[in-house]
């Protein structure tokens, strides 16, 4: 009974440890913030709630978006090659072929509205700080035409299919353009001294993100740094739910892609140390039933 007892005592203070101490701990480390904000009610320049004309959105992208953006979905090439534009704007213009898929529409349109303010990255160009974001304010475009531009870029939108392939395109739309993907053999198409001087410092490669961060806390970050690490040159990137776990998905197919196998072999580890503790029990009886 001696060694049951001392077992109950080991158990007792692993529980109070694991379920008491180490989620205190924790909770002082990782203080508690808000959900990831998939509404991003925060951005009400524009009403979204008004009807997009798709007609009208793509008169308006073409006189005012292909000049610097791609758009291979609808027939619109690049105009200038990764190296040249990235040089000319401090990081590659997104092709917004994905741009109506990954983006919320609110965040979208608020975006078109004011870049850096729906970004939150008011601190990195503010009036006083010399720097220019590369994509101007559209401010002065009437709020319907705004959302028309959103309803065009919505109706050409790619298609994926909801695997890893799907998942590594949504990456690649939402990160590709300053983060490598070393695992997966993925390089951010804007070189990285141009994004080391863009960004002010060099964007980390993303392949074992899911490990060392974990999935909760790249859900808040990944919505809007600014919470969880204040003044970071990361934007707020204004992906929605969907997008956003499709990236997540994405970093753990590359960077945990042993996750599930590792999960199910938990089981049978603790049943062997289940089966251990039982004959190494029996074997010590064994044992000291000749001594007494």
């Amino acid at each position: 009974m001696k060694e049951f007892k001392i077992l109950a005592v080991i158990m007792a203070l692993v529980g109070i440890t694991y379920y008491g101490i180490e989620p205190y701990a924790h909770s002082v480390m990782h203080p508690e913030v808000a959900a990831a904000d998939f509404s991003f009610n925060d951005l009400h320049n524009v009403d979204t709630k008004l009807v997009g004309n798709v007609e009208n959105g793509k008169t308006l992208v073409e006189a005012n978006c292909i000049a610097c953006h791609a758009i291979d979905a609808a027939g619109h090439p690049a105009v200038m090659s990764n190296a040249d534009a990235a040089a000319s704007y401090g990081v590659v213009p997104p092709d917004l072929s994905h741009a109506g898929r990954i983006y919320d529409a609110n965040y979208l349109a608020n975006f078109i509205f004011d870049p850096v303010s729906a970004m939150h990255l008011q601190h990195k160009f503010s009036p006083d700080s010399g720097k220019t974001f590369p994509m101007p304010s559209y401010n002065w475009m009437a709020p319907q035409d705004i959302v028309d531009i959103v309803a065009y870029l919505k109706s050409v939108a790619v298609k994926v299919t909801d695997d890893k392939e799907g998942h590594k395109a949504t990456f690649e739309a939402a990160c590709g353009r300053c983060h490598n993907m070393k695992y997966a053999g993925f390089e951010a198409t804007t070189p990285v001294d141009v994004i080391k001087a863009h960004m002010g410092a060099t964007p980390p490669d993303l392949s074992q993100y899911i490990k060392s961060r974990g999935e909760h806390y790249l859900h808040s970050f990944i919505n809007d740094p600014q919470i969880l690490l204040h003044g970071t040159s990361m934007p707020r990137v204004g992906l929605n739910e969907k997008a956003q776990e499709d990236v997540i998905a994405y970093m753990e197919e590359i960077g945990d892609s042993k996750k599930a196998e590792r999960n199910s072999l938990g089981i049978w580890v603790m049943g062997y140390m289940v089966i251990f503790a039982f004959l190494a029990y029996l074997w010590k009886r064994k044992i000291w039933e000749e001594v007494h």
